[in-house]
C-alpha cells in the first residue's frame, strides 16, 4: 500500500514522502496514529500543492534575507564600553550587546543567536561581525567598540 507520510517516521521516511508499506503496517500503525494518509489521487494533488506552497514561502524568506543583507551591509554600530589605560577593556562585547545596539542605532531587530562571534570582543576598534540571516545568506556588520 502506498502512503504519504504526515510526520517523520524512523526508518521509513520524512514528512511528505510517498512510501510503499505493507497493508497491515499501514492499517494498524500508520493510519490510526495519523502518521500517514493513503496515497489517493486527491491526497497526491494536495501534497503537490503543499510542496509548491512551501517552495514559494522558502523563496520569499530567501528574498527577504537578501533584502535585509542589502540594508545591513553599509551600516555600522558603535558600542561604548569601559576601558582602562592602554585600551584595556573591562568586560567584553557579546552578541546581545551587538543586537541591542543594532536595534537602538539602526532600527533593525537582530536575533542574538544569528550573530556569529567566535569569541566575545575584548578590544577597542572596528571589527567585522558575521550575521547569519538565512542558511544561504550571511551579512557583515561593522562594530566599532569605543571607550566610554
Amino acid at each position: 500500500m502506498k502512503v504519504i507520510l504526515k510526520e517523520n517516521v524512523k526508518s521509513l521516511g520524512k514528512a511528505g514522502d510517498v512510501v510503499e508499506v505493507s497493508d497491515g503496517y499501514a492499517r494498524n500503525m500508520l493510519l490510526p496514529k495519523k502518521l500517514a494518509v493513503e496515497a489517493t489521487s486527491a491526497n497526491m494533488n494536495a501534497l503537490k500543492l503543499q510542496n509548491k506552497y512551501q517552495e514559494k514561502v522558502a523563496q520569499e524568506n530567501l528574498d527577504a534575507a537578501e533584502e535585509l543583507k542589502k540594508q545591513l551591509e553599509p551600516c555600522s554600530v558603535t558600542i561604548p564600553i569601559r576601558a582602562g589605560e592602554g585600551g584595556r577593556v573591562f568586560g567584553s562585547v557579546s552578541a546581545q550587546n551587538i543586537a541591542d545596539a543594532a536595534k537602538e542605532q539602526i532600527g533593525l531587530e537582530l536575533d542574538k543567536k544569528k550573530i556569529q562571534l567566535t569569541a566575545p570582543i575584548k578590544e577597542l576598534g572596528e571589527q567585522q561581525v558575521e550575521i547569519r540571516l538565512h542558511p544561504q545568506v550571511t551579512a557583515s556588520l561593522k562594530v566599532n567598540v569605543v571607550s566610554e
